[in-house]
């Protein structure tokens, strides 16, 4: 399975999660996080908020992906590394 594959996948069913076969950590993955919106008001840091988002009231976050680590911390907004993306040895996990 290729990368192309692997975002097709994830953007037909969330849910579904994916790794690298040469991945050494033992439940590394990566997966969909779906968009949505906050309250302005749960926002970390509110001095980090547009005037927009003020106003509104609202943050929108966009959907990316993420990924469990090796070590079991989570990688939010993990970028693919060219040799990820040119790789035919992704999987389903």
């Amino acid at each position: 399975m290729d990368f192309g594959d692997v975002i097709r996948a994830m953007k037909a069913d969330p849910s579904r999660r994916f790794a690298r076969r040469g991945w050494n950590g033992k439940h590394m993955h990566i997966y969909l996080t779906p968009g949505k919106t906050l309250d302005a008001r749960d926002w970390n840091d509110p001095e980090d908020l547009t005037e927009d988002e003020m106003e509104c009231g609202i943050v929108k976050i966009l959907p990316h992906i993420d990924m469990l680590a090796a070590d079991g911390s989570r990688v939010i907004g993990w970028l693919a590394s060219q040799t990820d993306m040119l790789a035919d040895d992704w999987m389903e996990v």
